[in-house]
């Protein structure tokens, strides 16, 4: 059990610091560059993404080690892309639909895909 909780403060950590990042690139792209909010998420979430796994990798989850290294990012990047759905389609959801500023629907968005990715990493990646 004391696995698992400390397994979750380190994914908490980490899911934290790649919020940050896909929180202040989504800013910077649609306030100050002018992209579309939904474009702008895209390629946020894919930066962010590209930490989260490194991360993962290194800090968070104990990885199997005879697994095919290239096999395993295409994994991840395959669950991302389901996570980045997962995200445009609540984002717009409350945007479009409910009328919530894209930075808050961006929050809740990140909540949900963030069980989301730890219940698929765990189960997919982590070795048993």
């Amino acid at each position: 059990m004391k696995k698992i909780i400390a397994q979750i403060l380190k994914f908490g950590v980490v899911g934290f610091l790649a919020f940050l990042i896909d929180y202040s690139i989504l800013f910077v792209l649609t306030e100050f560059a002018g992209i579309h909010y939904l474009v702008s998420g895209a390629i946020s979430f894919t930066v962010s993404v590209i930490f989260n796994y490194i991360m993962s990798i290194i800090w968070v989850f104990e990885v199997k080690e005879d697994q095919n290294k290239v096999l395993q990012f295409l994994i991840f990047v395959i669950l991302s892309i389901i996570g980045l759905l997962i995200n445009q389609v609540v984002i717009w959801l409350l945007v479009e639909k409910l009328f919530i500023y894209y930075m808050v629907a961006k929050i809740v968005a990140t909540a949900v895909v963030m069980v989301y990715n730890f219940i698929t990493r765990k189960l997919i990646i982590e070795r048993h």
